[in-house]
């Protein structure tokens, strides 16, 4: 019986995630006696609100077994143990920012790369880890997919590449162009991992780090790993894409990441030939979300065909054309961005890590 338990806990999903309770670990025991089951659970969240939303699941899942009680006790970050200290595989490293979506195809490799210049060119010392394990565009879109990076000899470590005054990392620059990747959770799990601690990263100021979209393995391991400083979440102006992105700042929440913000893309349509600009997909939805969550829209990226082009020949419009309408907003975004992170500085830092995960290094190279 209690196999058959933990197989249907297998059923409920942690809010707002795309996978159970049993696959992120948070299941922690099973105990039966006298047709009487108790469920013991671990989770990131400190909402009792989640707490109490799991509890109903489960409730509601195991009804079917007719059980004559069931009792599930939850520990939070809150009223857990505390743990030695924060977890940081990547210690030289002074920020790390999340940059999210709730889907895919709006704008958030594009508008990582583009943040990152933008940060490095007011004088922050910048890295960019592409964390999009399944759709590795960024190093095309810095003119690096074509160059592969150094190993030292000594450290066993990956030299990560250089572009426009950022570092890189990526997993397309590790295996051939075009090749797919087919892998499980785990396997995200520890090259996530890898990327930041078999990389030779400097002593960074930031380091964005573009994530695969949706909710799910890899949010989280990262979470585990490091302390998060800032999480930003692109969204398009379009109703179906705020509805995946307060999925995505949801998720933040979860985590006890800190919302740096929302950055609007294909926030209207600049005519290449008359300059005129037009709102095909609509313009500032974002900000009743921004204010529902309690954060700020950072910028507002309109569609101009120059941002494609940049993209796609490894030439990117912040860089290139910094007086365009979409760099400046980008710009804007990367100061509001550092102005955030200051007064994470001033409140002492965060501590979004009080999951510890499973540690498996094996090598990348």
């Amino acid at each position: 019986m209690k196999e058959k338990i933990q197989e249907i806990l297998k059923s409920v999903k942690y809010s707002n995630f795309d996978k159970d309770i049993v696959s992120f670990g948070f299941v922690k025991n099973v105990t039966l006696e006298n047709n009487k089951a108790k469920i013991f659970l671990e989770i990131p969240s400190s909402s009792p609100e989640v707490a109490n939303s799991l509890k109903d699941a489960i409730f509601q899942a195991l009804e079917s077994l007719g059980l004559s009680e069931v009792g599930v006790e939850i520990q939070t970050p809150q009223i857990q143990e505390k743990k030695a200290s924060k977890k940081n595989i990547a210690p030289q490293i002074k920020h790390f920012v999340m940059v999210s979506s709730g889907k895919g195809g709006v704008g958030k490799s594009t508008t990582s790369v583009n943040l990152a210049i933008a940060l490095a060119q007011s004088g922050k010392k910048v890295g960019l880890l592409d964390a999009d394990i399944y759709g590795p565009n960024i190093p095309r879109m810095l003119g690096l997919n074509q160059t592969r990076p150094q190993v030292s000899d000594e450290l066993k470590k990956l030299a990560p590449l250089k572009a426009y005054g950022v570092e890189m990392m990526s997993m397309g620059v590790l295996y051939e162009e075009g090749q797919s990747l087919i892998w499980r959770g785990p396997m995200i799990m520890r090259a996530i991992e890898q990327l930041l601690t078999d990389v030779l990263w400097s002593e960074l100021d930031v380091l964005v780090i573009d994530m695969p979209p949706g909710t799910g393995d890899a949010q989280l391991t990262l979470a585990q790993s490091v302390p998060v400083s800032a999480g930003i979440t692109v969204s398009t102006p379009q109703s179906v894409g705020l509805d995946d992105s307060a999925r995505s700042l949801d998720m933040f929440s979860k985590l006890n990441i800190p919302m740096a913000g929302i950055i609007e893309n294909m926030s209207g349509f600049i005519c290449p030939n008359c300059g005129e600009e037009y709102d095909i997909f609509g313009k500032g939805t974002t900000g009743a979300l921004a204010e529902k969550f309690g954060t700020q829209v950072l910028a507002q990226i309109p569609l101009e065909p120059k941002v494609r082009e940049g993209g796609d020949s490894g030439k990117p419009i912040t860089f290139f054309h910094p007086t365009s309408k979409s760099a400046q907003q980008y710009l804007k975004a990367s100061q509001k961005l550092i102005e955030f992170l200051d007064e994470i500085d001033a409140k002492g830092g965060v501590d979004n890590t009080s999951i510890q995960p499973t540690q498996d290094h094996s090598h990348l190279h």
